[in-house]
């Protein structure tokens, strides 16, 4: 096999663009939530997907939904979608899900966190420090939980 052959079989990855796809803000009770001392639990609720754009190339969308309440009250909410356009080739399909489902979120999830961190202090508040997030072990429970729901549903 000629070298030109050879690296036309080689799987192929490049980032084609990461861009903030959507991000939103809320502070539903400013200006007085600037008074409170007391400092706000944040729940942080995470998810990916992804879509073919065309032949070979990807989009991934990392989404989160970051709440800061005291007591019952929001200080505020950041929704923010971090998203990638990413070019594969020779890569099976079950290479392709674990890239699109690990690799690519890896690869936004510092962006997004950045995101987030920032629009929180432009928004008067302390920083929000996101922990860092194992994509793989995502991967691996939502692929279990696949297989226990699809076994159940076959007996």
């Amino acid at each position: 096999m000629s070298e030109e052959n050879q690296q036309n079989t080689q799987p192929q990855f490049s980032m084609e663009k990461i861009y903030v796809k959507d991000l939103s803000l809320e502070i539903p009770h400013a200006p007085k939530v600037f008074l409170e001392r007391a400092n706000p639990q944040i729940d942080v609720q995470l998810h990916t997907q992804s879509g073919s754009l065309e032949e070979g190339v990807h989009e991934v969308v990392v989404t989160t939904t970051v709440t800061a309440k005291i007591e019952e009250k929001v200080m505020f909410l950041i929704e923010a979608k971090q998203a990638g356009i990413f070019r594969m080739s020779n890569v099976s399909a079950g290479e392709l899900e674990q890239i699109l489902a690990v690799m690519c979120p890896n690869i936004l999830f510092p962006y997004l966190r950045e995101v987030v961190s920032d629009l929180a202090v432009r928004g008067g508040f302390a920083p929000v420090l996101m922990n860092p997030i194992n994509f793989d072990v995502i991967y691996q429970q939502q692929k279990r939980q696949m297989h226990a729901a699809s076994s159940a549903t076959a007996h």
